[in-house]
């Protein structure tokens, strides 16, 4: 498809590319293109890519992996090194919350953000504008006719439209749709009826704790009646606040599993950490609170802190993100960027701005000074979802976040990452389970392509270790409110010796005769510290950052998604 393409037929937003399963990749990612046939700012971004470690040797965002597409489906590991045109998996990186001028405190255009999103090597977004009763009523409805011209302008990237959820009884959600001529008319609904700002139901009684409820069961419903072709939530900066209980986080999954699949394992707001008077001299992801009325009243003190710029449920190992995942059901996170007012940039809101009267923000102009006290970060800029997506479509992004294809990292610490657990010829990736016979030896096969070329800070980030997290399935939880599991540790740690290319790493899980899943981090070796469950546990976790100290390029890790074992 060429850029610059338009549709004229009044049809335009449900005919974008990517809306099917079968789109061709866009031109600079399709290397049977020669460069010679780019526009310039196709070459422009083929070569971003290339500079990044994210298109090269036939492959995108390092090796893929061939086979089904589902999560419990073992696949033969000789596919492991399919390129993309031979039905391997794309690995396609983006941001799912990301705010514009229909957000009330926000102030970029669509377009802005998706011109941002595309330069810095991003794949697919979702716009997020807050829940509100401005943006219920007008909003929702007025944001739309941008999000589908950015998909006309900028398509070689995937612009979902969705909304930040006020989840009643908790913290915010990001909820988005497939493109289609009812993506409105859902979220309107959705955003009108089960809102927790708009429904004045933000305390958390169980009242309000089964609105939610009503709410994922409502997005559900939308899917079954053919409403959209399909729609999925996950939570934002989770532990922020301390508001989202573990019982909560379980009925919300355990309601509409296909529909609820995850929250942000790093919150955005991550340059909120830069110390003053050159930055804003707060957290990062401004999680500097302590506990509310409505916090859980068994989470730590240490929760309300991001730890290497990670979330608590997420960093702790052993922790919240382990206790789920022990049940054996799936949960996945993701890393974004909640993009509102970003950091060293020189834009402020449009005057004479009515958001109220209006449900927006006046387009934004030149401020001529830099907006040092900004809390954010591009699109892309510094934190990536990458997800394997069986083709460059919409359907195949929803379809891999929904698997748990997903890694994540911060400040472009690696620029490939191909996991898999293998078992004589069969295997499987991230969020997947190997179905294999009891006492089966079962190993860990890692290929991680590193940085080469400098991130977007101008330095070349270098991976230090890569730790292997191994949990026993021990099942479903009698106390709904569990926050750890006694089972999960860092089994084996690797030193990268290695500053680019590519490192192969195995892990041998043995003969395995019970249930168990494995997942994997890296860390840039900047900042660790012994994990909260103890050195027998984590003995080098990342540290829990200072709040007015704590420079995000300064501290890097990624994470990736489990893969399960499961004797038969």
């Amino acid at each position: 498809m060429s850029h610059g393409h338009r549709h004229d037929d009044g049809h335009h937003h449900h005919h974008h590319h990517g809306s099917g399963d079968a789109s061709s990749l866009p031109p600079a990612l399709d290397m049977s293109v020669p460069d010679e046939e780019l526009t310039p700012s196709q070459l422009s971004r083929r070569s971003m890519l290339r500079r990044t470690g994210l298109l090269g040797a036939g492959l995108a965002a390092g090796s893929v992996l061939g086979g089904a597409g589902q999560a419990a489906a073992a696949v033969p590991a000789s596919a492991a090194h399919h390129d993309e045109r031979s039905g391997g998996y794309l690995w396609l990186a983006g941001d799912h919350h990301i705010h514009t001028q229909y957000s009330s405190d926000a102030k970029y255009r669509v377009i802005d953000q998706v011109r941002q999103a595309n330069a810095h090597g991003l794949d697919w977004m979702v716009i997020t504008d807050h829940g509100s009763d401005t943006h219920a009523k007008i909003g929702v409805e007025k944001v739309n006719p941008d999000i589908v011209e950015a998909r006309d302008r900028i398509d070689d990237t995937l612009v979902f439209q969705g909304l930040e959820w006020n989840i009643p009884a908790a913290e915010h959600g990001t909820v988005f749709v497939h493109p289609g001529k009812n993506e409105v008319a859902v979220l309107k609904e959705f955003e009108n009826s089960f809102d927790g700002s708009v429904k004045k139901a933000s305390a958390g009684t169980p009242a309000n704790e089964a609105l939610a409820i009503a709410g994922v069961n409502f997005l559900a419903e939308q899917v079954q009646r053919r409403r959209v072709k399909d729609v999925l939530f996950l939570a934002n900066h989770p532990a922020r606040k301390g508001i989202d209980s573990p019982h909560e986080i379980r009925a919300w999954r355990d309601a509409q599993p296909t529909i609820a699949v995850g929250m942000e394992g790093a919150p955005g707001h991550q340059a909120g950490g830069f110390p003053a008077p050159n930055g804003a001299g707060s957290a990062r992801g401004i999680y500097d609170n302590s506990p509310g009325a409505d916090s859980f009243a068994g989470y730590p003190l240490e929760s309300y802190r991001t730890w290497g710029g990670f979330d608590w449920m997420t960093a702790t190992v052993g922790g919240l993100w382990d206790s789920l995942l022990a049940e054996g059901k799936p949960w996945w996170i993701t890393a974004n960027s909640d993009s509102h007012n970003v950091y060293a940039d020189s834009a402020v809101r449009g005057p004479n701005s009515d958001f109220a009267g209006n449900g927006r923000y006046n387009d934004p102009v030149y401020g001529g000074g830099l907006n040092l006290g900004d809390t954010d970060f591009w699109p892309g800029q510094y934190s990536r979802t990458h997800v394997g997506a069986a083709s460059f479509s919409y359907k195949a992004v929803m379809d891999g976040i929904r698997a748990g294809r997903v890694w994540v990292d911060h400040g472009g610490l690696i620029s490939g990452l191909d996991a898999q657990l293998r078992s004589g010829s069969r295997g499987v990736t991230l969020g997947g389970a190997l179905t294999v016979r009891r006492g089966s030896r079962v190993d860990l096969v890692v290929e991680i392509s590193l940085a080469n070329g400098p991130n977007w800070a101008q330095f070349v980030p270098a991976l230090a270790r890569v730790d292997v997290i191994q949990g026993d399935v021990t099942g479903p939880v009698s106390d709904r409110d569990a926050l750890a599991t006694p089972d999960t540790k860092v089994v084996t740690s690797f030193e990268v010796n290695k500053s680019s290319g590519r490192v192969r790493l195995t892990y041998s899980l043995g003969q395995v005769d019970k249930p168990c899943y494995v997942r994997l981090r890296g860390t840039d070796g900047n900042r660790t510290a012994v994990g909260l469950r103890g050195a027998s546990v984590d003995p080098a976790g990342p540290a829990m950052d200072v709040v007015g100290d704590a420079d995000p390029w300064k501290d890097l890790w990624f994470y990736s998604n489990p893969m399960w074992v499961l004797p038969a």
